[in-house]
């Protein structure tokens, strides 16, 4: 028999060579001649690790702990594995630990960064990464970290710097180049950002996450996108859907039409998100006799929606860690009729499982009003102000009680999702819930300051330079005027002065504030008279907020659906004057309002009342709506497949 040190070198050499059914046996081996051997017993908690049983993984490698208290590797994989499971407590504990042993352990400093940024312990990972590299130059990973530390704390040119630093190392990281991309699209980059994605893409063409990343992007890159976007869409499906088809298994669903209906929501943003502030009232509104609510949760880090999402579902499946096929498993035994997207293309996506087909009905919704472009999701729902023509793109508007306008301008037709999907279209594609933040309306600003304060606190990426340049004319129509912007600290600030300078506006004329946390994030709305929308991505929740606090919206209506969230929400609260369809009315229709005080100052007056009487938030209609939706998505599911 080979010498129990022998055989274990020769399990760790299979182990690295990445034949883990081998070295795997080996470690058994050894274990049943040696129960006590903590070293076997720590490798096939890693092996169980690297094959996604993260239950069994913590439980080999805490016994392989008790056999040997002292081994700082073994503390610091626990830290890994609990972390995959989501329990970054548990992994700063285990990490703590490896230092204590080994205060030189450089992977473990690196693995405490990461646990402590989901934490939003910015500044402790920040010093927890730095010392990691301190310890180990050469460590493109923990320069990666850094930076994207860095760049959760809003300091964008550090960030920038840092993976540009990491590419000196490692120069073809498909992660570094997608971070870096990440940065510059942050910093409103957004044609660079892009083809920092194509770079990364082809480092790692199996990557799903990184064309989601160009496929989101693209919808706030100004101009004609839409020969690109189809190209992109249909990438990823022939990619990621073509392969799964061999795994899709028959449905053996009760097909009658009117019965009790399961529907199965997946998301990583059942939480205090936009995504999950606008589907909240949804699952709270949901008829809970016809309709089963099973939420697939991708939440890191739980909150207080979250604990309200969790009391409103029938049932609760945490999906953090579980791997795509076994989502889809879950999905299956859970007997989901109708099962929803609720990302699209945004981060933290699980579309890949939907090309699997574990439900017969499959439909995207809410994550922004576009299609996911996957031909295994049959259905979207959208609103009738965001589309086109319904009777060309989707189920009639007529099933809903409702028709569309007559004198609605339509979106391009080449605007064709990359699918045959079918469109549902609702009322409004947003149902807003301030989510407990109580911030009451104040006067008009203008009457008290003696000047118009125009603004827009969306997120930057969705400032450009054609929209910069637009609101320097508006600045221009209305001189005595200001105009307030949300931006990092950073070079960016510099950037938009620039442009507006170039454009004849006085830098004393633009202010910028930082991000701040809810309640003073909507207390900013105080000092603004009136928000000028972005464009091509319009403000969506961010301009639903502006109402809320009596601010009222000038928004120019593109031929995105993403760039027409201001002609819906304008158009259900009765104020379609506020959209212009030209830059040209867009700049009339701001300074017009900017001139008329008491207009602006009725405006503040009234539109929360307007906002609370109409459909933007009307919860049990939207619920019904949707509901409607899925209700005609299963008819149809049972009319073409049952006998």
């Amino acid at each position: 028999m080979i010498p129990i040190p022998q055989a274990f070198e020769i399990a760790l050499q299979h182990h690295l060579a990445g034949r883990l059914a081998e070295a795997e046996a080996l470690y058994r081996g050894i274990l049943a001649v040696q129960p006590n051997h903590a070293d076997s017993m720590h490798m096939l908690g890693v092996i169980a690790h690297q094959i996604g049983r993260l239950d069994l993984a913590a439980e080999l490698i805490r016994h392989a702990i008790v056999l040997e208290p002292n081994n700082p590797v073994a503390h610091c994989n626990l830290g890994l594995v609990c972390h995959a499971r989501g329990s970054p407590e548990e992994a700063i504990t285990s990490y703590h630990r490896a230092l204590q042993l080994k205060p030189d352990h450089a992977e473990a400093h690196n693995n405490l960064g990461i646990a402590l940024v989901e934490q939003r312990k910015l500044d402790e990972a920040v010093e927890a990464f730095r010392r990691a590299l301190q310890l180990k130059a050469d460590y493109p990973e923990a320069c990666n970290n850094l930076a994207n530390a860095l760049r959760e704390s809003g300091k964008l040119d550090e960030a920038i710097a840092a993976f540009n630093q990491s590419l000196q190392l490692k120069p073809d990281s498909a992660d570094t180049h997608y971070y870096l991309g990440n940065t510059l699209f942050d910093r409103g980059k957004i044609d660079e950002a892009y083809e920092e994605f194509e770079r990364a893409f082809q480092l790692r063409p199996g990557d799903a996450t990184i064309i989601s990343k160009i496929i989101l992007t693209l919808h706030f890159r100004p101009g004609d996108f839409t020969h690109r976007m189809t190209q992109e869409l249909q990438r990823w499906d022939r990619q990621f859907s073509e392969p799964r088809k061999r795994l899709i298994l028959p449905h053996r669903h009760d097909r009658h039409p009117e019965r009790h209906l399961r529907i199965g929501y997946v998301s990583p943003d059942f939480c205090d998100h936009v995504v999950g502030r606008n589907l909240l009232p949804l699952v709270r509104c949901h008829d809970r006799q016809d309709f089963e609510i099973t939420c697939y949760s991708g939440v890191i880090k739980p909150d207080i929606v979250t604990e309200e999402f969790r009391r409103y579902a029938h049932h609760w499946r945490r999906t953090v860690g579980v791997s795509d096929e076994a989502l889809a498993a879950m999905i299956r035994q859970d007997g989901i009729d109708v099962l929803v997207d609720l990302s699209q293309h945004t981060l933290g996506n699980r579309l890949t499982v939907f090309p699997h087909q574990p439900a017969p009905v499959q439909v995207s919704f809410a994550g922004y009003p576009e299609s996911a472009g996957i031909e295994a999701i049959g259905y979207r729902i959208s609103d009738r102000y965001l589309e086109a023509e319904a009777s060309k793109i989707g189920v009639r508007s007529s099933e809903f009680g409702f028709s569309l306008p007559a004198d609605l301008p339509s979106l391009n037709s080449d605007l064709r999702p990359a699918t045959e999907e079918q469109v549902f279209l609702l009322d409004s594609f947003w149902c807003y819930d301030p989510c407990g933040v109580e911030v009451e309306v104040n006067g008009l600003p203008a009457n008290g300051s003696g000047m118009v304060t125009f603004g827009s606190l969306n997120n930057f990426f969705k400032i450009n330079e054609p929209v910069l340049r637009l609101w320097a004319r508006v600045l221009e129509k209305v001189p005595n005027s200001r105009l307030v912007l949300l931006s990092d600290p950073d070079a960016q600030r510099q950037w938009v002065l620039r442009v507006l300078q170039g454009e004849g506006i006085e830098a004393q004329r633009v202010e910028f504030v930082k991000r701040l946390p809810r309640r003073q994030y909507f207390e900013l709305y105080h000092r603004l008279d009136l928000v000028l929308d972005p464009f091509p991505y319009g403000g969506h929740t961010t301009s639903l907020d502006a109402l809320w606090m009596g601010v009222p919206v000038v928004s120019l209506a593109g031929e995105r659906a993403v760039s027409r969230a201001g002609l819906s929400q304008m158009s259900n609260l009765g104020l379609r004057e506020l959209v212009a369809f030209s830059e040209d009315e867009y700049i009339a229709l701001a300074a017009k309002l900017a001139r008329d005080l008491p207009r602006l100052a009725e405006l503040r007056r009234t539109l929360r009342a307007r906002m609370q009487s109409s459909p933007l938030m009307d919860a049990p209609r939207f619920a019904r709506q949707v509901e409607a939706a899925y209700r005609a998505m299963w008819r149809r599911w049972c009319t073409e497949t049952g006998p």
